[in-house]
């Protein structure tokens, strides 16, 4: 009988850890979930633990770990002050590692983004300098600095660290959740342009990258998750459309007027929409990212954005939630 694998997730109550356990729940491995939050839905088999990534010092398990997946982060932006993603992201880093380090546990999967990039219409590859223009960004890039001082301290430590592009899928309640509600409401708004390149990728792809990535023999793995092919804004809506919300009106709109009226957050407010002028400004900021390493090391990717997609209206029960 194989040897059971102990895994310990960090974040495990959030978006990326709860698709992860419904994953893995099933198979010959010991699932410890820890969080700050409770998870919407518990399994019988795993255990659920309080823990706050900035500050493990009193952590005790009982189970030798063998992996630990490090999902803990402050992300939404904008919505939050400067200062949370520094004290989560890294001090998170910090403390997570430190906990590897005393436990002895040598591989860690810990995940970043592509925001140590920074906004670019340049393609970028995970060969390029990083360039953060966000304080989301660059507490990633510091916590990536984090994690590699542990993997160069830890003789026969394995290290991957993934960059997701924004990542949609069931329970997301994100960027694609808030276009759908959107479109829902049968209008677009393309803010100065519709070419502006945003890097993506499904849930389930992504899980299965790391998953290529952990398989691999080399141990310290750097990699862009995101689709291979560049999807602009007007190919993300008119997907929608196309599909889904065959009666929505787009509409192209100088850029200074689509901020004027985001300012105008009462008229927005009815409709739930969490349109702000931070928010519209991103959509004119190109994410150009190539997923270089997955595409060199021979991944072979599952899903595309009409697959993806689809997929996801079957899981949610044709909510997009």
């Amino acid at each position: 009988m194989d040897k059971i694998k102990h895994i310990i997730i960090f974040g495990g109550s959030g978006f990326i850890g709860t698709h992860l356990i419904n994953q893995l729940v099933n198979k010959n491995i010991k699932i410890i979930s820890a969080d700050i939050k409770d998870p919407e839905k518990k399994h019988k088999s795993v255990e659920y633990i309080y823990a706050d990534v900035r500050d493990l010092s009193k952590l005790k398990i009982r189970s030798n770990i063998d992996t630990i997946y490090n999902f803990a982060a402050i992300h939404t932006t904008p919505g939050h002050e400067d200062i949370e993603y520094f004290s989560t992201n890294v001090f998170g880093a910090l403390e997570v590692t430190k906990f590897a380090s005393k436990e002895s546990i040598k591989e860690i999967i810990f995940t970043s983004s592509i925001a140590v990039y920074g906004s670019s219409e340049e393609e970028k590859n995970e060969a390029s300098n990083l360039l953060p223009t966000s304080a989301y960004g660059v507490s990633k890039t510091q916590a990536e600095g984090i994690h590699k001082q542990w993997f160069d301290t830890n003789a026969g430590a394995k290290l991957i660290i993934v960059r997701p592009s924004v990542v949609f899928g069931k329970g997301e309640g994100g960027n694609y959740s808030r276009l759908a509600r959107i479109l829902d409401k049968g209008f677009f708004i393309y803010p100065g342009r519709k070419d502006t390149i945003k890097g993506c990728i499904y849930i389930k792809e992504l899980l299965a990258s790391i998953d290529f990535a952990q398989r691999n023999n080399e141990r310290i793995v750097v990699f862009n998750a995101v689709f291979p092919k560049k999807y602009s804004i007007e190919d993300i809506v008119e997907c929608f459309k196309r599909n889904y919300f065959h009666k929505v009106k787009s509409f192209m709109v100088p850029i200074k007027l689509v901020i004027y009226a985001a300012r105008l957050l009462s008229v927005f407010d009815q409709f739930h929409l969490g349109i702000n002028q931070e928010r519209v400004l991103k959509l004119v900021k190109s994410t150009n990212i190539e997923p270089k390493w997955l595409v060199d090391h021979g991944y072979k990717f599952s899903y595309e954005l009409d697959t993806s997609i689809r997929d996801w209206y079957i899981d949610t029960g044709k909510k997009f939630n």
